[in-house]
């Protein structure tokens, strides 16, 4: 898979996961903290949940603990090549 097309992809799960419909996949900068102010999300521990759900279900990666996959998986562009390896 495109991995410019993968963090597209993941953008648009996460606005739809956590129900954010007023930010385009556009809007979201690949290099920003997902749950920093700054990414315009306004994402907190249960966006984690499900997030990493959503994962798990759509690529088969196993994300246990949402506070690690918050240390771990900061940025679009980590997730992604998080999911990439």
């Amino acid at each position: 898979m495109d991995i410019e097309q993968l963090k597209y992809d993941l953008k648009d799960m996460i606005i739809t996961e956590c129900e954010k419909e007023d930010i385009t996949p556009n809007e979201i900068d690949n290099s920003v903290e997902l749950f920093s102010h700054e990414s315009g999300l306004e994402l907190d521990s249960l966006d984690a949940l499900q997030i990493s759900m959503s994962i798990q279900k759509k690529y088969g990666v196993r994300l246990v603990d949402p506070k690690e996959f918050r240390r771990r998986v900061t940025t679009i562009d980590e997730l992604a090549e998080f999911l990439k390896t």
